[in-house]
């Protein structure tokens, strides 16, 4: 698939009109060492809306940030708070954050890789390897911001080429043994652009996997790369080509993924769920060994425990909407959403209109609640018992039913339900 990519006088005109492009530009008449780079240029070039400018200078970036941040227009602050950089000397690296945009500042460096998978050494370094550091080609493009007319485009070596053939390239064998994490990153971007991975790329793909080069490097990177695909909008396609890289399977998830599955769940679940812990539980469906993986790549607490419960309950959810129909509302209740949304896309695999039990407790009725408690049966002279909790249950499912409404008919309704005594005792 060809792409249209703008020219360099193009970007240099959208620049003008996006969150901190006109600060950037005034900064540049400043100094001539500001230069546009990566995902920004990429973007750009494709004519999308990129996520941040990032920019590339020789020294100083910490001043840099701190001027930039000072240039924010007002009308562009919160309530017309100060913008505060946020600036690592060390690293020399900034970024300025405020309402509408965000530019990340980083001063030029070549880098190299002391064993596979550690953390690059970094020094400082010319234009070119601030350029031939970069994971991919189409993320190996800059436009020098000082005097951007005269001097256009400069890139490495198939750079605007694969742009324009949608192809995601790496820049040199080693590229993937280096930093195993762009084996994560090129199935991201994929997915993303819609850019098919260059054959020889997929070869060495295939190869850094074979070898183990993933183990190189800590389950909380990995974690941390996965986490970044599940959040695209394009997160079940990029976990598809990390499946077909062999990503997936060297991690000790399950193979083949089910994109189908991740996406019909997704249409179910509700506004309030989150789709990247949806995405992240089919990955580990159906798994046993979900828990200790999840464990192994970093995840919080919170993570696990959404993510495991769904990778190991959603099959007897599924058959719970699907044997015990009039029973599935009150049933699903304390689960979460996103287990009942993949729960009732695998019943209706099975069962056409299966899902609609799913779909109603997620968007109706687990919302609804009881005005009543068990002290309140109590105290109209209800024995203590598990006959109250299913009086309760009762009730509660005749109020999502429409049947009871406000405090006096729920508790005339608990009352109500004939329950036999020794439930009652």
């Amino acid at each position: 698939m060809s792409h249209p990519v703008h020219t360099a006088a193009q970007v240099l005109e959208r620049l003008g009109g996006l969150p901190g492009g006109p600060e950037l530009l005034a900064q540049a008449r400043r100094r001539e060492d500001v230069a546009l780079v990566g995902g920004a240029v990429r973007d750009l070039l494709l004519g999308h809306w990129p996520r941040e400018l990032d920019v590339s200078i020789d020294t100083g970036a910490g001043d840099f940030a701190r001027e930039l941040a000072a240039s924010v227009s007002p009308g562009e602050r919160a309530y017309g708070r100060t913008v505060e950089p946020v600036v690592h000397d060390r690293f020399g690296t900034a970024s300025v954050a405020w309402q509408y945009g965000r530019v990340d500042i980083a001063e030029r460096r070549a880098e190299s890789y002391p064993a596979p998978g550690a953390l690059p050494e970094v020094r400082a370094g010319s234009f070119e390897d601030d350029l031939r550091r970069r994971d991919f080609t189409v993320n190996a493009i800059a436009l020098p911001l000082h005097g951007a007319e005269n001097e256009g485009l400069i890139s490495v070596e198939y750079a605007l080429d694969d742009l324009r053939a949608g192809l995601l390239r790496v820049l040199h064998d080693r590229s993937f043994i280096d930093d195993p994490t762009r084996l994560l990153r090129i199935a991201r971007y994929a997915a993303r652009l819609g850019f098919e991975i260059e054959p020889h790329t997929r070869e060495l793909a295939a190869h850094a996997v074979g070898e183990g080069a993933l183990g190189t490097v800590s389950g909380d990177r990995i974690g941390s790369e996965l986490w970044l695909a599940a959040r695209e909008a394009s997160g079940a396609a990029a976990f598809g080509v990390l499946d077909s890289l062999g990503v997936l399977a060297a991690l000790g998830m399950p193979s083949p993924f089910d994109g189908a599955l991740a996406r019909e769940a997704q249409a179910l679940l509700s506004l309030d769920g989150s789709r990247e812990l949806l995405l992240m539980g089919v990955a580990l469906y159906p798994d046993g060994a979900a828990g200790e993986i999840a464990g192994a790549l970093g995840f919080t607490r919170e993570q696990l425990s959404t993510v495991v419960q769904l990778a190991k309950d959603a099959d007897t959810t599924a058959r719970l909407i699907l044997d015990r129909p009039g029973l599935t509302v009150p049933a699903l209740d304390g689960a979460s959403a996103e287990l009942v949304a993949v729960a009732g896309a695998l019943a209706e695999r099975e069962s056409e209109g299966a899902a609609q039990a799913a779909r109603d407790w997620l968007a109706t009725h687990r919302h609804v609640r009881l005005e009543i408690d068990g002290s309140d049966l109590i105290a109209a002279g209800i024995g203590e018992g598990p006959g109250i909790g299913l009086r309760l249950a009762i009730t509660l499912q005749r109020k999502r039913e429409g049947l009871v409404s406000g405090r006096a008919e729920e508790l005339r309704e608990a009352l109500a339900v004939e329950i036999a005594d020794r439930v009652e005792t």
